[in-house]
């Protein structure tokens, strides 16, 4: 079983309340291959929410300048206890997202700049050995 992004999947709950549907996404949902989840919706972020990057010192912080770190973590930590309830070693995420970003998210600048890094909860992921691409890796 695949743990994929729920915006991915059809699920309006990106920052701006929109979801980013992938065909193949949607069938390995369909095909019961995948379970959809959103790390920031996992730790009571609300959708829509003012639009996070990650900071140059590791914290994720809003537009606003409002510090998100510890609901993205948390975020994060749960996608990691379900992944492991659920024996996932793969997980496809949404590219450049605070939280799913796998190789290049946005600079913190919210300039739309993107520099090389892995969002919150792919980090977490990758640490714990669990493959993470992301959409623009599918086949």
């Amino acid at each position: 079983m695949k743990i994929v992004s729920a915006c991915l999947a059809g699920i309006p709950c990106r920052w701006d309340g929109k979801a980013k549907p992938c065909q193949q996404i949607l069938q390995l949902v369909e095909n019961q291959e995948a379970i959809p989840l959103c790390p920031e919706e996992l730790w009571w972020l609300t959708t829509p929410r003012e639009q996070a990057e990650i900071q140059q010192d590791g914290s994720v912080k809003t537009i606003n300048g409002n510090d998100v770190t510890e609901k993205y973590l948390a975020g994060a930590q749960k996608v990691l206890e379900l992944a492991k309830l659920m024996w996932c070693r793969e997980v496809i995420f949404k590219s450049k997202s605070p939280s799913c970003g796998c190789g290049k998210i946005f600079d913190g600048t919210f300039s739309e700049t993107l520099i090389a890094g892995d969002g919150i909860c792919t980090k977490l992921l990758k640490d714990n050995h669990i493959k993470v691409i992301t959409e623009e890796n599918l086949q």
